[in-house]
């Protein structure tokens, strides 16, 4: 049986548990679980991650871990009662978990590296906490640490921030708001500003003295020493080095490792100097030998230095290697540093050796104690202390030093007889009272213990000796009276005895005979003269002699002889024992003379500070003895000595000695009857205040006022132990009138001189600490009244002097901050006073950063929870008091400019938020008690209609995202869950005093403004927080977003007739608030929308206004972000909502409403599918087509459906930045032409909008056509700007600004001259379908056709879409997908080229026109597009495959032509017909011979500067010929089997018959011409093909054609094609090498080439020799391009075709298999494998493309003709064979691969000018298949209706010869024979609807060139009927714009 568990509440799973019993649940390792009910074993409960999910799983799976249960029960919450440190790490490291997993998807592996080693960390830490067997501080460090890493880990991931309090995190339902705002900054200032150590140590390591010549032992003396002064700044570090240059002690590290301690900020600086000096214990002279002298001696050696400020960067310095220097004369040594670091360098240079010491430096920050936590491992080593000379900064009571430094300075010596000057060595011993050596306390530096006696390095000959060197002497006090210093001067020989004799001592005293120490300086010593062997143990003898020259001088009984030598030395005593100062003797021995004490008490001002501190127990009890010897005569002097050492103890050097003075206060201070005299002095200056001219001696006394009051109360409460308590009413009396005096100064006012005010505020500011003194004697109400009296004194004028406002303030701060105030019962008192005093301050705008820390502190100590009586007062007091004005001081200080510094800046956030902090205190604390006594307040309503704005507008500013740093969610949560309380009991306010008739919209509005930017706020977007942040959320407020939704329907529904006040404004903030993914929310506010539609229905008939607002919302909110799918669905579902309310409006009403209802519910609907895919879209980075296209469809639907010229305006604009941002310039022209045409040429003023300012029509338009024209220009569509410079021209003419018109024909005139020089590139053209329902609406389940970017060929563009499209699969057939696909859930692109069919054949088809100009017009205005499939139809002949060889052709046309405001445009229709083989054959024919034709043309024009090309065709078209090329037509086509069974094709077979001996003609005439150009090294092929040429003939059936046809030239229809002039040039690119823009598929193996276009049985001979390769049909079929037709082989990549069935060679080669159709070869294999060569065209090298440059030059329009001397390629010379092709190349790798030319494909529009597309072999003249669009395209299917006239023949011809201007036709069904080459008219031509601004009217004359692009589009006949064209698109009429 199931019983509900007592004690069993939480656990932790520690094994998973799959859950595979009935009713089981699932569970993983690690998650926590609540436990419900037990039975048997098993507990029935549920996971904490999934709360919704219950089940049962084994007890003996979870570990049990105590817990405390809330609200028992149901719905009871299970807190586990563990350190709450342990659980936040806990969860934190389960949000943690999955972030780090998402750093590693994300790439961001150095974060995921350093998270992953601070989780290990934590989890070692949390162990530790776990185990429970850490000490208190070691578990208080523990959790800083990792408190610490868990903020730095939220910080790194973007987590909250966390607030806390003694490592805890903290609820912020338990403290008050202002308590967890200074929690939060306080955490949020840690994080932002470290603190900068005050206190730094150098840590020194010496390593070793690196130097060639060592062998002697080394003494290193390290110091920091200050250039700035000229001192040094510390102690020495002193070590030893071995012989080796290695420390003496390697095992001791104290001897070779110091710590430079207590360096200050200000002495981290570049003056500041590390200085090594380096003595060596040997012989005089370092050369000596080693047997000359036994004795050693101390000799200089070397010096380094180094600034501190190197090792400021904060990098250990490991290995560094100082050099060292040496003096150039001895003498100089005392200050070699110093000119080292003047940089003398003449007075040093680099030691002899060139040595170097190596040392390690590190500087470490922060105090001593953290210095030994933080590298504990450097002080378990073992480290010297280096201290700082003298006392450091600031003076720790309690230190114990007693230290002389002396420093032996230098010394005057006389020669004494030697010619010579001595080798002096000083000695040094301390010697006690006794005359015995005081032993081991000569300290030579850190790193070496003290030694007994000092011996000096010596100078060598040197009688003026100066050594500089620092000892500190660490005597104890008790041996320092009576001893001395004597020093012995020795002069060392330097003779083999190497002996030291003496010859002088001098010595010093270091106590006088009053007890002084020897004073501090340089004091200059008498050289007593002795001899050698002088006995100096007896100190008697010479201790009466004279020891200065200072006092010898003074005795005139002595003579001046003795006085010639000297030896000075510099002391300097360090010492917390004894005083070098005579008066403090005289004071603290006053007993010894009373007469002197008035003078040793004025004296006492001017002692030194240190010297008081000292002896401070000392000197207090003197003054207080002295006052109890005689107050009378005293008193004063004792009470002023007393505020001295009172203030002296405020200098921060000795202000540790407070708690010095406050230890003597309470345990050694026993002047019972000092109260009476401190009490009565200070009274008395008191009373003196206000008449008293100089203030300052007041003021220092009012300074020290409250160690005065705690001397007064320890001596009262002695004297009432002492007495049991007698005389309470006189003190109480005594206190009562000081303060009354106090009350009375404080009163006073200020009569100008400042003084009197100084002196107020000195009070003031130290008033507050006597509050604690006065405590210990009254009890806390009087204490209360006796400072709520004082306080309330203070004058109140805001005028008097600012500097006492500020301290007054201070006072009243301190006085919030006392332990007097956290009395409830004292607090009540005073909270008046301080609010008094507040409400003044924030009146007038002053000190607002005090007056918000005492408002904080006022609420700090009102807790969240506490209901007492007492609390409640305070509140009501605090309301009625502060609330208005902190609102107003809020408003103010919020619509302030920001401050331009960032201190100003961060100053004025931390006021804003201790503000609102406060106010957000204070509401929380009101009741409803509080709110109807604050409602009931106002008397009349225009008080609380303020009242309600104001409080709703502060309500705005605090949901505000910058009002708190980002990470603050805490903050906000309580700040939002306080502001809906708050507009909860405000808005019944608003229901009760502001309906009906007193209807105010002012504050309704405010109200609902409100209401939705707080539902929109970020941090209540509860969709975006992790799982468990979101549950800790709802667990504590709940969704405030619904509670605020349901409010705001709640009162929309109040409104009444009043909602149309609100529609249509409201509309847009409702709809953002509908956006939100919330459903509760959304059904809360959708209905909202159906009552506005029926309000403003009854209103106006229609919502208009409705529909509009909401569209333009719409717009904007979408843009931001907002909004999803599921929104949509949700918004089509307000179409059923007009049907549930039948009492809404009558019958008749509802209908019509709901039918116009549904028709806007649908119009968004489709708006919103538009608008959620732009928006996916433009989340992406780079611009791309997917942008392009959706901005494009949502600017058609603002037009077309929504009729919102301003959005489509906008989006026009948008569009335009996309096109510009990804350099598609002429579709950014096309686009801004939109905006152009909405405007005329008129005066009308336009406002300012976007980023057009306020002009007229005429000039925005004017701006937008120079805009328009420049952007044609970088886009090269050069024709387009032509127009538009032509209708600006007229408008500047019409003006007669003359200027710009001159400018405008200039511009004009440049583009004509770029038309002519400047090469453009032709794009390729791809269909793409987009198939499947998870494309955009904008796509999906379209097609469309798209221009390419220049240089880019299939597989570029198809790798484009893949990328644009990752998810999309690219399917691998050309045909038509079915249903399935269309409804698939996926994404399918099907891609293949296409071939532009330009429909203007004007240009491309009149003579003379250079190829730079129809270039232009083959890519430019293109509706139609088309693409070939080959297919055989009915059985396959294998002997001859051309019988059944069809080709499908697929026409697109689209919706509006390329290029335009887009690169890619929709199908709109599609035609399929089919050719048969025969009219394919007749295409192939045609197209060969117009390209012959051209060839010929172009070489008796010299046009051709290379033959090649010519020749290469011939080769190719006689070859294919001879073996067996045309013959298969023949075969195929001219049998009579044929014949019969297709009689319909008579006229067909005719002409092709008529073609093949025209092109029989043509090749003579080739002939001829050719042999008159042929170079001498081609004559051998020339014969070659006239001998081939002649069976060709013989085949034909001809046997010669008339000579006269040989000799007299071809006469073309068009005449010969005439060389522009600036063609040349046009065709060189700067460097003189042509400019090749195109790729070509001729890097296919040549066999495959030459054989695919090959019609004969077998490849041509040479093609074999040359390549060496087997043709057999399988490897044809797997290398080669198609061969069936052109366009399959075609060089331009935008061949119609993506796939092809043909087969793959002239023999017969099998269909391609089912396999190979759905193959992605056709799209996606690389070109070596694909059978279609215009899906992935292979780029031809370049020597390749120079070779084949001019082939088809006449046909294939092209910008230059002629090609320069470098770009001709010569002939290949061959040796096997006599074809054109390079001979000996590999097909594969070699630079000029062989070369197949096409019969057809030189008539593409889509072909590059300057690759002519050559695809074929030159081997035939036929190609195999169906041509590409190139019949169409190239100017003889479309040839303008003109032309249709025959060629005339000067001689008769045995067989008709054929025009030169031929044309052909898919299927002709006339019985009638039309003339040769002639061309069907076209009627019903559909025009190309250029931008209205394109166009030109019409004038009578004829336009120059370039003629207007805008020729009829023709109509298609297909299969010999005529296709009805549509007329003309309607263009839709400019409209105008009213100010935009």
């Amino acid at each position: 049986m199931w019983i509900p568990t007592e004690h069993e509440k939480y656990g932790v799973v520690i094994a998973s548990f799959r859950g595979t019993v009935p009713y089981g649940l699932s569970l993983e390792i690690g998650d926590t679980v609540q436990i419900l009910e037990k039975c048997d074993g098993w507990y029935r409960g549920f996971a904490l991650k999934n709360p919704n999910i219950k089940g049962i799983f084994p007890s003996s799976y979870v570990h049990l871990k105590n817990a405390c249960v809330k609200n028992k029960g149901q719905f009871e919450m299970v807190i586990p009662t563990e350190d709450s440190v342990i659980t936040e790490m806990t969860s934190t490291l389960r949000d943690w978990g999955t972030m780090w997993k998402q750093l590693y998807v994300r790439n961001e592996g150095d974060l995921f590296h350093r998270l992953w080693h601070i989780m290990n960390e934590i989890l070692d830490l949390r162990r530790q906490v776990l185990v429970g067997h850490l000490t208190h501080d070691r578990m208080k460090d523990v959790k800083r640490h990792i408190t610490a890493r868990l903020d730095w880990g939220n910080e790194q991931l973007g987590l909250d921030l966390v607030p806390r309090k003694e490592y805890a995190m903290v609820d912020p339902e338990d403290i008050s708001i202002t308590e967890l705002y200074r929690l939060m900054e306080h955490r949020h200032r840690k994080k932002d500003t470290p603190v900068q150590a005050s206190s730094h140590h150098l840590f020194v390591q010496m390593k070793s003295l690196m130097c060639s010549n060592l062998g002697e032992e080394l003494e290193v003396i390290f110091s920091l020493f200050d250039s700035k002064e000229n001192r040094p700044i510390s102690e020495r570090f002193f070590l030893r080095l071995n012989r080796n240059g290695l420390p003496k002690a390697p095992d001791k590290p104290e001897r070779h490792c110091s710590l430079f301690v207590d360096l200050g900020s200000s002495e981290l600086r570049k003056d500041i100097y590390i200085t090594v000096h380096i003595i060596r214990i040997g012989r005089m002279g370092a050369g000596e030998k080693k047997n000359a002298c036994s004795v050693q001696y101390r000799r200089p050696f070397g010096c380094a230095v180094l600034s501190i400020a190197d090792l400021l960067t904060g990098e250990t310095k490991d290995d560094l290697v100082l050099k060292v220097y040496m003096c150039n004369t001895e003498s100089e040594w005392y200050q070699i540093h110093e000119n080292i670091i003047k940089k003398l360098n003449a007075r040093y240079n680099l030691t002899g050796s060139n040595a170097g010491l190596a040392v390690s430096l590190q500087l470490l920050h922060g105090d001593i104690e953290q210095i030994r936590r933080e590298y504990s491992s450097v002080f378990s080593h073992g480290v010297s202390i280096t201290r700082k000379l003298g006392f450091s900064d600031i003076i720790m009571p309690g230190e114990m030093r007693n230290d002389l430094y002396i420093t032996v300075e230098r010394g005057e010596f006389e020669k004494g007889g030697k010619s010579v000057a001595r080798n002096v060595e000083v000695t040094m011993f301390i010697v006690d009272s006794n005359g015995q050596p005081l032993k081991d306390f000569i300290s030579f530096g850190s790193g070496e213990p003290p030694a007994s006696e000092y011996h000096s390095f010596v100078l060598y000959h040197n009688n003026s000796p100066r050594w500089s060197e620092l000892l500190k002497l660490p005597i104890p006090v008790d041996k320092f009276r009576g001893s001395h210093i004597r020093f012995e001067f020795r002069h060392c020989s330097t003779k083999e005895k190497g002996e030291k004799k003496l010859f002088g001592f001098s010595f010093v005293p270091l106590m006088q005979e009053d007890g002084r120490t020897l004073p501090d300086g340089t004091h200059e010593l008498i050289v007593h003269k002795c001899e050698e062997n002088t006995n100096l143990q007896d100190t008697t003898r010479y201790l009466k002699l004279p020891f200065s020259k200072v006092i010898f001088l003074g005795n005139n009984n002595q003579t001046m002889k003795a006085t010639k030598e000297s030896f000075w030395i510099t002391s300097f005593l360090c010492s917390t024992k004894l005083t070098q100062n005579g008066d403090m003797l005289d004071l603290l021995k006053w007993r010894t003379h009373p007469d002197k004490i008035t003078g040793c008490l004025s004296k006492l001002k001017e002692i030194d500070g240190s010297e008081i501190v000292k002896f401070l127990q000392d000197t207090l009890d003197t003054l207080f003895g002295i006052l109890d010897e005689n107050s009378q005569k005293y008193g004063s002097k004792v009470f002023d000595s007393l505020v001295h050492i009172i203030n002296l103890l405020q200098d921060s050097k000795f202000h540790h000695f407070k708690p010095v003075m406050d230890t003597y206060i309470e345990s050694h201070f026993a002047g019972a009857l000092a109260y009476r005299d401190l009490i009565k002095v200070l009274k008395w200056y008191v009373d003196r205040i206000t008449e008293a001219e100089r203030q300052e001696h007041i003021q220092e006394v009012l300074k020290a006022q409250e160690y005065i009051f705690k001397y007064i109360v320890q001596s009262r409460r002695l004297f009432s132990l002492a007495t049991g308590g007698q005389n309470e009413e006189e003190f109480r009396c005594c206190i009562q009138e000081l303060l009354m005096s106090v009350r009375f100064f404080l009163s006073q006012e200020s009569k100008g001189t400042g003084a009197l005010s100084q002196s107020q505020a000195v009070f003031l500011s130290s008033f507050p600490a006597v509050y604690s003194e006065l405590l210990k004697l009254f009890d806390v109400r009087e204490v209360a009244n006796l400072v709520q009296d004082t306080l309330g004194s203070l004058p109140t004028i805001m005028h008097v002097d600012d500097s006492l406002q500020a301290i007054k303030l201070q006072c009243i701060g301190k006085t919030v901050e006392s332990q007097l105030y956290t009395n409830p019962d004292s607090r009540y008192i005073l909270l008046p006073v301080v609010l008094h005093h507040l409400h003044i301050h924030l009146q007038e705008q002053k000190d607002l950063i005090m007056c918000a820390r005492i408002l904080s502190n006022v609420f700090c100590l009102i807790k969240k929870n506490s209901s007492e009586k007492s609390v409640l007062e305070e509140i009501d007091v605090i309301v009625a008091s502060l609330l208005d004005i902190l609102l107003r001081t809020i408003l103010e200080i919020t619509s302030r400019p920001q401050a331009s510094s960032s201190a100003m800046r961060l100053q004025f956030q931390d006021v804003t938020g201790e503000f609102v902090a406060c106010l957000l205190s204070l509401l929380r604390q009101m009741t409803d008690r509080h709110y109807q006594q604050l409602l009931n307040s106002f008397s009349t309503k225009e008080e609380l209609r303020d009242f309600l704005l104001q409080i709703f507008t502060v309500f705005r500013i605090l949901i505000r995202p910058e009002m708190f740093p980002k990470d603050w969610t805490v903050m906000r949560l309580v700040a939002n869950n306080v502001i809906i309380t708050t507009v909860l009991y405000l808005s019944d306010a608003l229901r009760k005093n502001f309906l009906n008739e007193n209807f105010d919209y002012k504050i309704w509005d405010s109200y609902f403004y409100l209401a939705v930017i707080f539902i929109n706020q970020l941090c209540l977007q509860l969709e975006m927080f992790t799982p468990s942040k979101k549950k800790k959320v709802l667990e504590k407020y709940g969704d405030m977003r619904v509670t605020m939704g349901c409010e705001i329907f709640s009162m929309w529904q109040n409104l009444g007739e009043h909602k149309l006040h609100f529609i249509p404004a409201l509309i847009g903030p409702f709809l953002e608030v509908t956006l939100i993914p919330q459903p509760d929310l959304r059904n809360v506010m959708i209905p909202i929308f159906h009552d506005m539609m029926d309000w403003e229905q009854r209103r106006s008939g229609n919502f208009k206004q409705v529909e509009a607002k909401l569209i333009d919302k719409l717009d904007s909110l979408m843009s931001e972000g907002k909004g999803d799918e599921t929104y949509r669905e949700l918004f089509n579902s307000i179409i059923p909502l007009f049907g549930p309310y039948p009492s809404l409006l009558k019958k008749i009403e509802r209908e019509t409403w709901r039918e116009s209802g549904v028709s806007l519910i649908a119009t968004v609907t489709r708006l919103m599918e538009r608008l959620l895919d732009y928006r996916d879209c433009m989340k992406i980075g780079e611009v791309d087509g997917k942008k392009i296209g959706c901005t494009v469809s949502l600017l058609n639907f603002y037009k077309t459906e929504l009729n919102k010229e301003e959005m489509y305006i906008r989006y026009i604009h948008k569009l335009y930045d996309l096109h510009l941002k990804a350099q598609n310039f002429t579709e950014a022209a096309y686009t801004l032409l939109l905006y152009d045409e909405l405007l005329e040429w008129s005066d009308r003023p336009l406002r300012e909008f976007l980023t057009y300012p306020m002009q007229t029509e005429w000039q925005r338009k004017e701006h937008l056509h120079l805009t328009i024209i420049q952007n044609f220009d970088r886009g090269k569509c050069w024709e387009n700007g032509i127009i538009l410079c032509r209708k600006i021209a007229e408008q500047y003419e019409s003006y007669y600004d003359y200027r710009n018109l001159s400018k405008m024909r200039m511009m004009e005139a440049s583009l004509y001259d770029k038309i002519m020089d400047q090469q453009r590139l032709e794009p390729e053209f791809f269909r793409v379908g987009f198939y499947g329902k998870k494309f955009p609406f904008f796509l999906r389940n379209k097609e469309f056709v798209c221009r390419g970017h220049d240089y880019e060929r299939l597989e570029a563009f198809q790798q484009r879409m893949l990328n644009e499209f990752p998810h999309a699969i690219a399917m691998q057939h050309a045909n038509q997908p079915d249903e399935t696909i269309f409804q698939a859930e996926a994404q399918y692109l099907q891609i293949y080229a296409v071939t532009p069919i330009p429909e203007s054949q004007e240009v491309l088809q009149r003579e003379g026109v250079p190829d730079n100009i129809k270039s232009f017009y083959k890519v430019n205005h293109i509706w139609k597009f088309r693409y070939d499939r080959p297919f055989h139809k009915g059985a396959k002949d294998k002997e001859n495959e051309f019988k059944s060889l069809w080709v499908e052709r697929t026409s697109l046309y689209l919706v509006q032509s390329l290029p335009g405001i887009s690169r890619w445009f929709e199908v709109e229709k599609r035609e399929v017909v089919e050719m048969s083989p025969l009219e394919n054959a007749i295409e192939v024919l045609e197209n060969k011979n117009q390209q012959l034709k051209t060839l010929i043309s172009q070489c008796q024009t010299r046009q051709m500067q290379n033959i090649n090309p010519l020749t290469m065709c011939l080769n190719g078209v006689i070859d294919a010929a001879v073996n067996g090329g045309v013959s298969r037509y023949q075969e195929a086509f001219f049998v009579k089997d044929y014949i019969l069974s297709h009689p319909e094709d008579g006229e067909k077979i005719a002409r092709l018959r008529e073609l093949m001996l025209e092109q029989a003609q043509i090749l003579e005439f080739g002939l001829a011409v050719h042999e008159k150009f042929v170079p001498q090294d081609m004559r051998p092929l020339h014969k070659k093909l006239v001998d081939q040429f002649f069976v060709m003939k013989s085949s034909f059936g001809i046997q010669e054609f008339p000579a006269c046809i040989q000799a007299s030239p071809v006469h073309f229809p068009n005449g010969s094609p005439r060389v522009c002039r600036n063609s040349a040039p046009a065709s060189m690119s700067p460097d003189g090498t042509r400019v090749i823009p195109r790729r070509s598929p001729l890097s296919y193996p040549a066999v495959n080439r030459y054989s695919s276009s090959s019609l004969s049985s077998q490849a041509s001979a040479e093609v074999s020799n040359i390549t060496g390769q087997s043709e057999s049909s399988d490897e044809v079929f797997n290398m080669q391009p198609s061969p069936s037709t052109s366009s399959l082989s075609s060089t331009h990549s935008a061949s119609p075709n993506v796939t092809s069935s043909a087969p793959s060679s002239a023999r017969a080669s099998p269909l391609l298999s089912d396999k190979h159709k759905h193959s992605r070869e056709n799209s996606c294999l690389s070109p070596r494998d694909r059978p279609c060569s215009a899906i992935y065209p292979t780029p031809v090298e370049p020597s390749q493309r120079m070779l084949f440059n001019h082939i088809g030059d006449g046909a294939l329009p092209r910008s230059d003709p002629n090609l320069s001397a470098p770009e001709k390629a010569s002939p290949a010379r061959h040796t096997t064979s006599v074809s054109p092709s390079p001979a000996g190349r590999s097909p594969l790798k070699g630079s000029v691969q062989s070369f197949t030319p096409s019969p057809v494909e030189y008539n593409s529009p889509g072909l590059s000018s300057n690759s002519p597309v050559l695809s074929g072999s030159y081997s035939s003249g036929i190609s195999s298949l169906s041509r590409c669009s190139t019949s169409e395209t190239s100017g003889f299917e479309n040839q303008a209706n003109e032309q249709s006239v025959p060629v005339p023949v000067p001689v008769p011809v045995p067989v008709p010869v054929p025009s030169f201007s031929g044309s052909e036709e898919p299927v002709r069904k006339e019985s009638k024979t039309p003339p040769p080459y002639s061309v069907y008219e076209r009627t019903l031509r559909r025009p190309v609807p250029l931008p209205h601004s394109l166009s030109i009217p019409v004038t009578s004359e004829p336009p120059a060139l370039p003629p207007k692009p805008l020729a009829a589009r023709s109509s298609h006949l297909e299969n010999g009927t005529r296709r009805t064209e549509p007329g003309p698109r309607p263009r839709p009429l400019p409209r105008k714009v009213s100010q935009l």
